[in-house]
């Protein structure tokens, strides 16, 4: 029984390690601005490059390989992740796939309610699929395989009705584009149980995407995924 709880202690220590190495960037309620020095707080400069963290239960962000190498298609992709899908027993559609130079990714909700429920990555050329780190990890209440084990949030019914709203969100994602990365705009938000998800916009095109906390306010870059290549709306 001990070796079974230290086993779980230790897992739970290298998920919240490697998802912390993936988050640059604090902002919202609990934070202080880029740069700050006061607890809780991150600074700009702590962003995940090729290599930083292997393939694996947090998803392999990153990798080296060789030149020579060819990626999959986003169709492969896509199709990667309806087989990962499928062992939840139904119920769930890929409704989206984007194509970046270090990765694909992959939005998933319920077909009854429309709701965002997983974020997930996708190997460029080995295809292995893993759920994507940092919000999806932390803050969904209701998918993430941590679920239940940090924060105040988590409830035996999850909702996708929270304290902050989508407008919030869309604001307080703006607020911090405008202080780290002026230029860039937020897009509509995607409702998941937990948080919201943002397509981060350069001229009206996609540059990448952040997440916001439905229940703190807490904004999250997703700074693993390199430049945005294309993407394929499913549904």
């Amino acid at each position: 029984m001990k070796r079974t709880v230290l086993a779980v202690a230790v897992v739970l220590l290298v998920v919240v390690v490697a998802t912390a190495a993936c988050a640059p960037y604090g902002w919202g309620p609990g934070f202080q601005g880029p740069g700050s020095q006061g607890p809780g707080s991150y600074g700009p400069g702590r962003g995940v490059g090729p290599g930083m963290m292997g393939p694996g239960m947090m998803g392999g962000p990153g990798g080296y390989y060789a030149p020579q190498g060819t990626p999959i298609s986003i169709d492969e992709a896509a199709r990667a992740v309806e087989k990962y899908i499928s062992a939840y027993g139904g119920g769930l559609e890929v409704v989206e796939v984007m194509e970046f130079t270090l990765n694909f990714y992959a939005e998933v909700e319920e077909e009854s309610t429309g709701i965002h429920v997983m974020e997930i990555l996708v190997d460029r050329y080995t295809g292995r699929v893993s759920p994507e780190p940092g919000p999806n990890m932390m803050w969904n209440t209701k998918y993430s395989p941590m679920r239940g084990m940090m924060g105040n949030y988590w409830s035996d019914s999850p909702s996708a009705d929270m304290p902050v709203s989508p407008d919030q969100a869309r604001s307080l994602a703006q607020q911090f584009l405008d202080a780290n990365m002026r230029g860039l705009t937020a897009g509509e938000p995607e409702t998941f149980y937990g948080y919201y998800t943002l397509h981060t916009l350069n001229d009206g095109e996609v540059e990448g995407m952040l997440s916001v906390s439905g229940y703190t306010g807490q904004v999250w870059y997703h700074s693993w995924h390199g430049a945005f290549i294309g993407m394929k709306e499913l549904s």
